[in-house]
């Protein structure tokens, strides 16, 4: 199923079921988006859709080109999903429905992907953990290497792989982060692999503050965004897997 959030023209797809979000029950078969006033809401329900509730997925991308394929594919293999085209209303389509999983470009107006996660970590104690993924064309290692630092779960360039872009849906909705099942592909900061290392050798965060000269809030920022990338419930947990994995070296 797809909610639309701010819609213009947007392209034709195979045949789906349509209703307006006031009136589910009045749906009609076409082949093609209508033409809809900014603000509309529009439900898209693939073909042989059972009226049972599936997990909603959050695609913020300027390209409505990219955003149409991404969901035309995510729809056909079963998953909700909700568009915005700017960083801003994909922000806000966050706090206001509290997807199960958001989809993000880097490079959009208003506010970029970098700044949408920034602004999803300061809100993150009130918010929880929400898997974000980057889904873009920046393809250089610096900006992978940020997006690792400000928490982000995956970062997957396009041209989109989609197998790999389910498998990494459903690891991340089943609680199973891509990295609990292969460690070595963690992409940890000098600072995040530090301070793992004095956890696994027994320190507390206190103690690792003195040792590496951060403070204790730097430090327990580095340690809880090492721990998300593994995907650990624990930071001890995240030293467990980083030394399986040979991230660190006890």
């Amino acid at each position: 199923m797809l909610t639309v959030i701010n819609p213009k023209i947007v392209g034709v797809f195979s045949q789906f079921t349509v209703a307006y979000r006031s009136d589910i029950n009045a749906r009609r078969k076409c082949r093609k988006w209508p033409e809809v006033s900014t603000g509309d809401l529009i439900v898209l329900i693939g073909n042989g859709w059972d009226g049972r509730s599936s997990q909603e997925i959050l695609c913020i991308d300027d390209d409505r080109e990219i955003a149409a394929m991404v969901t035309d594919e995510l729809v056909r293999r079963g998953f909700e999903v909700v568009v915005a085209y700017d960083g801003h209303d994909g922000f806000v389509a966050i706090l206001k429905l509290m997807p199960d999983l958001v989809l993000c470009d880097i490079s959009m107006p208003v506010m970029s992907g970098f700044e949408v996660l920034e602004r999803l970590n300061v809100l993150a104690p009130r918010l929880g953990h929400v898997p974000f993924v980057f889904l873009t064309a920046i393809a250089d290692r610096e900006s992978e290497l940020r997006a690792r630092r400000l928490g982000a779960d995956d970062f997957l360039t396009k041209p989109i792989d989609f197998d790999m872009l389910e498998m990494i849906i459903n690891a991340r909705l089943a609680g199973v982060a891509r990295n609990e099942m292969s460690p070595k592909l963690a992409m940890l900061s000098d600072r995040e692999i530090e301070a793992l290392t004095w956890v696994a050798r027994g320190k507390t965060s206190a103690e690792i503050s003195d040792l590496i000269g951060l403070s204790k809030r730097t430090v327990d920022f580095h340690l809880d965004n090492a721990r998300i990338k593994l995907g650990a419930a624990t930071r001890t947990q995240a030293a467990i897997k980083a030394a399986i994995g040979k991230l660190i070296e006890p």
